[in-house]
């Protein structure tokens, strides 16, 4: 046997075929939804994933209004973040930031699971998150995809 027949091939940017994807979050729990987007984000579903190149699909999520958390999360479910003055500490309930930006949710959830780098970053910009069903990504033909088959 050729000791060249078998090498392992390291994918690229360029050779990496990138999709779009459509996935509907209604009647889905939060994280669960966010950790199957993430793995087609980072490219894990497929055969060629390289771990330190951006080889996943870009994925749109619909309906993410309709977005489930369990128990007395939307209540006590807390988002923090700074004006970086002093004392500028702000808190969110799920609620409330339901209310204000139901695409906010996803896309937190989303971005904490991704890499904390600048992969990360990128991987980030090819997710879209739309509240209600139309989206401005028709031209590319998305894909819909059905996370209850993803394992």
């Amino acid at each position: 046997m050729n000791a060249l027949s078998y090498k392992t091939i390291s994918a690229t940017k360029a050779n990496s075929n990138k999709e779009w994807i459509v996935v509907d979050a209604e009647g889905h729990n939060l994280g669960r939804l966010a950790s199957k987007v993430a793995m087609i984000l980072r490219g894990k579903y497929k055969p060629s994933y390289t771990p330190h190149v951006d080889c996943g699909d870009n994925v749109i999520v619909i309906n993410a209004e309709k977005i489930n958390l369990t128990g007395n999360k939307m209540d006590e479910k807390i988002y923090m973040r700074h004006t970086g003055y002093p004392g500028g500490q702000r808190t969110l309930t799920a609620k409330v930031l339901q209310a204000k930006n139901p695409a906010a949710l996803v896309e937190k959830a989303v971005k904490g699971m991704l890499p904390k780098n600048k992969l990360g970053a990128e991987l980030f910009r090819n997710l879209n998150v739309v509240v209600g069903t139309e989206h401005k990504q028709a031209a590319q033909k998305p894909r819909t995809v059905n996370l209850n088959d993803l394992k």
